[in-house]
């Protein structure tokens, strides 16, 4: 095997079961540039020659990890933790069992205030950065928190990075994603709290449904959200949302319609002031959620409203949801029969945002305004 970069990018590749040349495929539609199989295979992973740093951004983007992974003087150990995030090769494995035992053996791990306070540090983190960097640390924060369930609040907060290790997949991606949310779930109802149990639930329908993925699973966790309490709460908002989206890309417009005003209602009740966690919901990422689904319903007027509402109360420091809201407006263009011009302006909407911060969902929402 080649040694340096070359070895990454191969095993980084095979991590995702690619071939060289569905590598090279999706090279050229990232980055508009031509590319081939056999460049891939004798220049770069046979290690004749290093990728620029033109290629290096984008390989860093459809490989879902970060640029400096890519480096070939690369710490082998950080790439381990990546490898093992993307749950592949043996040799990883490995990495984590001993992870995992050398956390039971030498020490009982962080108590459960210090894993709260990782948690809101995840909630915030989650809004910014790339689901490669995000994906390898909760892969190393699991392994030692599996060793430390032995309370209801341990099962809580194990349920919160479970969801979060769920959305790092996307929801096409076989069952990866379903499975991490169904694991999820049953970690919340061993936490014995309602609330949580709401939560993992909501947040999977809004996931699924946004991404457009996996819609019989996204209806069924808003449908068990909804029913383990009727009253307010955010995994509730979530699912209703959630719920709304499966149901407009399914060609329900009347129950997607009905669940609007549902989530609306549902956000009066319990929407909230924070403004930069995953784990809120405000006002603006409400107008997010609306702006996607009216441009799948073909509503002109209330996705603009909804964009305007969502740009007004944006943080400038999530740059990553301002793409979204150029990118709906790339599928309202696509549905109104101008595709050429809503696919050019989506694409110049994810280009402008640095490949380290782009998400699973945005490269989807791409793939479903193509389509």
């Amino acid at each position: 095997m080649s040694s340096g970069t070359g070895a990454i990018i191969r095993e980084l590749r095979l991590a995702k079961g690619w071939s060289q040349g569905r590598l090279a495929d999706e090279l050229c539609k990232h980055s508009g540039a031509n590319i081939s199989r056999e460049y891939i295979s004798r220049r770069w992973e046979s290690g004749a020659t290093e990728p620029s740093q033109f290629w290096l951004a984008h390989l860093a983007a459809v490989l879902d990890c970060p640029p400096a992974m890519l480096e070939a003087d690369v710490n082998r150990r950080e790439f381990l933790s990546h490898l093992a995030a993307t749950s592949v090769a043996p040799v990883v494995a490995s990495e984590l069992l001993a992870q995992g035992f050398s956390a039971r053996l030498h020490s009982t791990g962080p108590d459960v205030e210090a894993w709260e306070g990782r948690l809101i540090t995840y909630g915030t983190d989650y809004m910014s950065m790339g689901a490669a960097d995000i994906q390898r640390r909760l892969a190393a924060d699991l392994v030692v928190l599996q060793q430390q369930l032995d309370t209801p609040r341990m099962w809580a907060v194990a349920a919160r990075l479970m969801t979060l290790y769920a959305k790092t997949y996307p929801g096409s991606d076989g069952n990866k994603a379903v499975n991490w949310y169904r694991m999820a779930a049953e970690a919340a109802d061993r936490s014995e709290d309602v609330t949580m149990r709401v939560w993992v639930r909501g947040r999977a329908a809004i996931a699924l449904g946004y991404e457009g993925a996996a819609l019989p699973m996204a209806h069924m966790f808003a449908d068990q959200a909804r029913a383990i309490t009727g009253g307010p709460s955010l995994g509730r908002l979530n699912a209703t949302w959630g719920k709304a989206h499966a149901a407009a890309l399914e060609g329900d417009a009347r129950t997607a319609r009905q669940l609007i005003m549902d989530g609306r209602r549902a956000f009066d009740r319990s929407g909230s002031d924070e403004q930069t966690s995953d784990y809120a919901v405000p006002w603006w990422r409400v107008n997010v959620f609306l702006s996607l689904l009216a441009a799948r319903l073909g509503d002109e007027r209330i996705a603009v409203q909804a964009q305007d509402d969502a740009r007004a109360e944006l943080p400038l420091t999530l740059p990553r949801f301002a793409t979204h809201l150029e990118m709906h407006r790339g599928l309202m263009l696509v549905r109104a029969g101008g595709k050429p011009e809503g696919v050019k302006l989506a694409r110049v909407a994810l280009d402008a945002l640095p490949p380290e911060k782009h998400s699973l969902t945005l490269r989807m929402l791409m793939d479903e305004i193509t389509r």
